[in-house]
C-alpha cells in the first residue's frame, strides 16, 4: 500500500541565479510543471522575488479552476556582506562591489541547505543554476536529484564544453584576430581570440567555469529552455557523444506579460506600432546589463538613420546608456527622427518585449544574443541582427547565422563583460547593411524570412500536447515518479 509520501504531488524546488535573464525563464519554467500537477516552489531572495511576483501570480490566478497546483515563492534573506540595503542582484552592481556579491553568492549554501533539512518530506528534484556549483555537494547531502539549469542553448554549452576541454586557443598565435575551431562538434564553429572567454585574460574566470562544467556533469542531469526541433545535432551531441541526460523543456513561456499588467508608459511602445505598417518596424533591445559607451550610441543611431526603416530603441533604465547626455550622442537630425509622429521611437524602461516582438509591425530584432531574447523571437518568427557582448552570446549568434540561418551580424568581435571597457566600435554603416540584410527585399533576406516563419510554428507545437517539449516534461515527471517509488518500496 502506498504511504502518505508516495501519494504526495511531486514537489520540484528551483533556485534560480540572481539575475533577470535566470529569474525570468525560471519562473515560466515553474509554471510549465505546475500546470501538469507538480508542485513548484521558487527559493530566491526578497528583492529578486520582486522580479517574479507578478508572472507568478498571474500563473496562479490562470490556474484557478483547473488541476494545476499554485507555484509558491519561499524566501531567504541575501547574506550580509556588505552591500547597500536592497542590492542583491548583478544589475547594476558596481565593479568595486562585484566580489562582495560574488561572496553573498558563495554563502547562499547555508540558506538551501537549511531550506532542504527543514521540509518533510524533502523535494524530490531541485532545479539549481549552474553558477550554484555547489548546490551539488548540498543536493546529494539530502539525496535530493540536482537539476542544473543555466538558462543557454545546447548549442552554447556545447561549444563551451569543447572550449574548456581541449582550450584550442593555448596553441593559437597571440593575437585577438586569431581564428581557431572548436574541436569535436557537429558543425564547424571558428571564432577569434577576441570573441571568447579568454585564460590569459581572467584565469579566475576559466578556473570557475571549469568547476561549474564538473558540478553540471556530475549532477542528474540538465533542463534546457529550448527545443528539440531548433538544434536537433546538439540533442543528439549531449546524449550520446557527451553521455549527458537532458530534458527539453521550451520554449517556456516568458514574464506572462499582459497589457492590464504593464508598468506605467510601457503599453505606448504596442500603441506606437499599431500605427505602423506590417514588417515595417526594427526593434532594438539589449537586455538587462549591457552597456553601451556614447560613441556606440551614436552609431546605433547613425545606423538607424541609414537603414530608412522604422524603428523602436528600448534603452534599460539606470544605466549609461539612459543617463548620456543625449546632444552628445544624437547625430544631426536624429532628434527629428524620434518626434512625436515620426518614424523612430525611444523608449526608456521596462518594455513588454514579448508582445512587441509578436506585434505585426515588427521585421528584425537587434539583439545581443542572450538566449531569452534569441527564444522570444524565435517564438514570434522574427528575424534577427545579432550584436553579442560577452558570455554566451558569441555562441548564440553562430547558432542564429550559420546555423539556423535566420539572422545577420554586426560583425562584432569584442568579448567584454558590463563592467570592462570595449574596445570595438560598431559603425552605423554595418549596423544599418545588418538590418537591411533581414529586412530589405533581395533573395537571401527573404530566405531568412522564410526561416524565421518556419521556425516559429516548430517553437509553438513544441510545447502543445504531443510535442517534444511536452513529452520531455512527462519524461522527466515519469521519471521522477519512478525514483521517489524506488526510494519508499
Amino acid at each position: 500500500m502506498a504511504s502518505n509520501d508516495e501519494q504526495q504531488p511531486i514537489h520540484i524546488l528551483f533556485f534560480p541565479f540572481i539575475a533577470p535573464g535566470h529569474l525570468i525563464p525560471v519562473a515560466a519554467m515553474a509554471a510549465l510543471f505546475a500546470s501538469r500537477g507538480i508542485k513548484c516552489t521558487i527559493l530566491t531572495t526578497p528583492v529578486n522575488a520582486t522580479v517574479i511576483r507578478s508572472a507568478v501570480d498571474e500563473a496562479n490566478n490562470a490556474f484557478r479552476g483547473t488541476d494545476a497546483l499554485a507555484i509558491h515563492i519561499s524566501t531567504i534573506p541575501f547574506p550580509d556582506v556588505g552591500l547597500p540595503p536592497g542590492v542583491e542582484s548583478v544589475v547594476g552592481i558596481s565593479e568595486a562591489d562585484l566580489h562582495k556579491l560574488l561572496e553573498g553568492v558563495q554563502r547562499l549554501r547555508e540558506p538551501l541547505d537549511r531550506f532542504l533539512a527543514e521540509h518533510h518530506p524533502v523535494p524530490d528534484a531541485v532545479v539549481v543554476d549552474s553558477f550554484y556549483l555547489w548546490a551539488a555537494d548540498v543536493a546529494a547531502e539530502h539525496g535530493i536529484p540536482r537539476l542544473s539549469f543555466l538558462g543557454s542553448s545546447l548549442f552554447a554549452r556545447a561549444c563551451n564544453e569543447s572550449l574548456l576541454r581541449n582550450n584550442p586557443f593555448a596553441l593559437a598565435p597571440d593575437d585577438p584576430d586569431a581564428v581557431v575551431s572548436l574541436p569535436e562538434l557537429p558543425h564547424r564553429v571558428a571564432l577569434r581570440r577576441s570573441q571568447v572567454m579568454d585564460p590569459r585574460k581572467d584565469q579566475l574566470q576559466w578556473d570557475y567555469n571549469q568547476l561549474v562544467h564538473a558540478a553540471d556533469r556530475r549532477s542528474y542531469g540538465e533542463v534546457f529552455n529550448s527545443f528539440a526541433e531548433l538544434e536537433p545535432d546538439y540533442v543528439e551531441h549531449y546524449r550520446t557523444t557527451l553521455g549527458r541526460r537532458v530534458w527539453l523543456v521550451g520554449p517556456v513561456a516568458h514574464a506572462n506579460a499582459s497589457e492590464d499588467d504593464m508598468p506605467p508608459g510601457a503599453e505606448r511602445c504596442l500603441r506606437w506600432l499599431d500605427e505602423k505598417p506590417r514588417g515595417s518596424v526594427v526593434y532594438l533591445a539589449f537586455g538587462t546589463l549591457a552597456n553601451f559607451s556614447e560613441a556606440e550610441l551614436r552609431e546605433v543611431a547613425r545606423g538607424l538613420q541609414l537603414s530608412g526603416k522604422n524603428f523602436l530603441w528600448v534603452m534599460k533604465s539606470g544605466g549609461a546608456d539612459t543617463t548620456a547626455d543625449a546632444s552628445e550622442w544624437m547625430p544631426e537630425g536624429f532628434a527629428e527622427l524620434i518626434d512625436v509622429g515620426a518614424r523612430g521611437l525611444l523608449f526608456r524602461g521596462w518594455a513588454p518585449q514579448r508582445l512587441i516582438l509578436e506585434h505585426s509591425a515588427v521585421g528584425g530584432f537587434v539583439t545581443h544574443c542572450g538566449w531569452n531574447s534569441v527564444l522570444e523571437a524565435v517564438s514570434a518568427g522574427v528575424t534577427l541582427v545579432t550584436w553579442p557582448r560577452y558570455a554566451d552570446q558569441f555562441y548564440n549568434e553562430k547558432l542564429v547565422v550559420e546555423v539556423l540561418k535566420m539572422g545577420v551580424g554586426v560583425g562584432a568581435g569584442d568579448y567584454a563583460s558590463h563592467l570592462e571597457v570595449r574596445r570595438e566600435v560598431i559603425s552605423g554603416v554595418k549596423i544599418a547593411e545588418a538590418i537591411d540584410g533581414v529586412m530589405g527585399g533581395d533573395q537571401e533576406a527573404e530566405a531568412i524570412r522564410k526561416k524565421a516563419m518556419e521556425l516559429r510554428g516548430k517553437a509553438r507545437s513544441a510545447t502543445d500536447k504531443g510535442g517534444t517539449s511536452y513529452d520531455d516534461v512527462g519524461k522527466l515527471i515519469h521519471e521522477l515518479m519512478a525514483r521517489r517509488r524506488s526510494v519508499h518500496s
